[in-house]
């Protein structure tokens, strides 16, 4: 057995003697020649255990590549490609677009810190609910039934199956296309992706690294073709006199430092780096996975936030301002256009952008998942044993078909126009108010229990950074813009979405664990369970009160 290995499967606590007394977790493995790991005992899924590193039903089959590919390929998704426009149209200038860029980097590496020790100490799939469990036990059930409702409602695969059916179409020469079509060929490509997972998900994890690939080879080629405007030249209809937007005082003009308007702008920023997290999702399946685990992300951090910086330096190269802000999500449409014409850069470039909004819906299908897959192995959704069994195609079936459904309401209810941008406020707004719950339990942690075995400490000077910005993005959208209906909704529209999601969380744990069980004289237990296919599930029964 490597130092390595043994160093992960160290319990959690080492001092157990308050707890009853169990092997620990290396000893309930034996290692082959091969470094081949089996399960002789293996540890309880309670949360009360000391020992939580877990290996899935499926099997650690995630590679570095693999996991670096699965992370990239959430990072790089429909945001650098769609968001550029709408941030320049918001926040009105060049310089101060950039600016947020970096900062959004910079905000997003605190984060991950913060994530790196909470992955190091519980190095098991389901991330921030894993997280949030473990540290806030009290109330019962009350972390676990915040973080299933709303990855339930609010964790769907939407954005970038409207991503990839506008490019699409937009290709085809059908950019005018009517809400019904755009509407149907996003749920297509969510249908052939969800099914792709279940039936083949050998083949759906191959597919996806290439996929993974490609889109970077995507980013780099527009990288270049920014480069390749600055040396030579080349016509791109800039209109004389646009060299003055590349001066300093050009930079900054037109700014709109509004502290609402700079967050909703910053919330979209977070979007396109999203995806940090994703291999967190699915640790149970990753080779050496605390290693892995902080190798891959900051690897993936620092390529991220170069070339998100250089291909928005291209963008302003080459497409003029107003047109970018009139862009809406196809700002790479019209950068390949003004470069290639509009038989190349108009219809066969733009493929590749939706070519990338699929690489990135195979790798969110993939961890979400296996995220709501650990959530009914809990017994928080309905027909458990249904939705948490591996069968019949060695997959998470109930997983999927929990992702596939809420995706599919919100890629159809609302309209297409609205879409978009409402969902990457939402998911950015409830994505911060997670980040402070992590940030402050992590704090908490520290404190109630600073004997914890810890692989990763993240500093103090950047859990600080992530509390405070957190509060102050989660307070930002009720400042009022000059604008107060932008699109027809109310500016504050997304927070109050966000907020009430968690109102709704509570009032369901108050009346599911709280009330209903009062009234009834019975409280609620947990019982260990394995399904035929070797999962191990938690089931929630009454016990009548004596």
């Amino acid at each position: 057995m490597t130092a390595k290995n043994t160093d992960e499967r160290l319990p959690l606590l080492p001092d157990t003697s308050t707890r009853p007394e169990r092997p620990s977790y290396a000893a309930t493995l034996a290692v082959d020649d091969d470094d081949a790991i089996t399960h002789k005992d293996a540890p309880t899924r309670s949360i009360e255990d000391d020992v939580l590193p877990e290996t899935s039903t499926l099997g650690r089959t995630l590679s570095w590549n693999s996991s670096y590919i699965l992370v990239m390929s959430r990072i790089i998704g429909s945001g650098i490609f769609a968001t550029p426009g709408t941030i320049l149209q918001s926040v009105g200038s060049p310089g101060l677009s950039l600016l947020l860029w970096v900062v959004g980097a910079f905000i997003t590496a605190a984060g991950l810190a913060i994530l790196l020790e909470y992955g190091s100490m519980l190095p098991r799939s389901g991330g921030h609910k894993v997280y949030l469990e473990y540290t806030f036990r009290r109330p019962r059930f009350l972390a676990s039934t915040l973080v299933a409702i709303n990855a339930v409602l609010l964790g769907f695969t939407a954005s970038n199956c409207v991503i990839f059916s506008q490019y699409t179409l937009y290709a085809a020469g059908y950019g005018h296309a009517g809400e019904a079509a755009q509407k149907y060929v996003a749920v297509g490509m969510l249908t052939l992706v969800t099914a792709i997972h279940l039936v083949t998900p050998k083949f759906g994890v191959r597919l996806q690294d290439i996929l993974g690939w490609v889109k970077i080879g995507i980013v780099i080629f527009m990288i270049f073709c920014g480069a390749y405007v600055v040396v030579f030249r080349p016509d791109t209809g800039m209109p004389i006199g646009s060299e003055s937007q590349f001066t300093w005082d050009g930079l900054w003009q037109d700014s709109n430092w509004n502290w609402g308007v700079v967050c909703t702008a910053l919330f979209k920023v977070f979007y396109s780096y999203s995806g940090l997290e994703n291999i967190s999702n699915v640790l149970n399946e990753v080779k050496d996975p605390v290693r892995t685990l902080r190798s891959v992300t900051r690897t993936a951090l620092v390529t991220a936030c170069i070339m998100y910086f250089l291909i928005n330096v291209a963008y302003f190269l080459v497409v003029p301002l107003d047109e970018i802000k009139g862009s809406g999500e196809l700002i790479a449409a019209l950068f390949f256009q003004r470069i290639f014409g509009t038989r190349l850069g108009g219809r066969v470039l733009p493929l590749f952008v939706a070519l990338s909004a699929f690489g990135n819906v195979m790798v969110v299908v993939f961890a979400m998942a296996r995220l709501k897959h650990e959530i009914a192995r809990q017994g928080f959704l309905p027909f458990s044993d249904l939705l948490s069994t591996t069968k019949p195609f060695n997959s998470p079936l109930g997983g999927l078909l929990v992702n596939y459904i809420p995706s599919l309401l919100i890629i159809v209810l609302p309209p297409s126009d609205k879409i978009y941008s409402f969902i990457l406020e939402v998911e950015g707004y409830g994505g911060q108010i997670t980040g402070l719950a992590i940030a402050v339990g992590l704090l908490w942690l520290r404190y109630k229990q600073p004997n914890l075995h810890r692989p990763y400490k993240a500093s103090l000077f950047a859990v600080s950074v992530k509390l405070a910005l957190s509060l102050a993005l989660l307070v930002a959208p009720f400042v009022p813009p000059k604008d107060r209906y932008p699109g027809g909704l109310f500016y504050a529209t997304y927070a109050i979405a966000g907020i009430s999601t968690i109102l709704i969380s509570l009032a369901y744990w108050y009346v599911w664990t709280v009330l209903i069980p009062r009234w009834w004289g019975y409280s609620l237990e947990e019982e260990d369970a394995t399904l035929a296919d070797g999962t191990t599930i938690t089931k929630l029964v009454h016990k009548p009160l004596q």
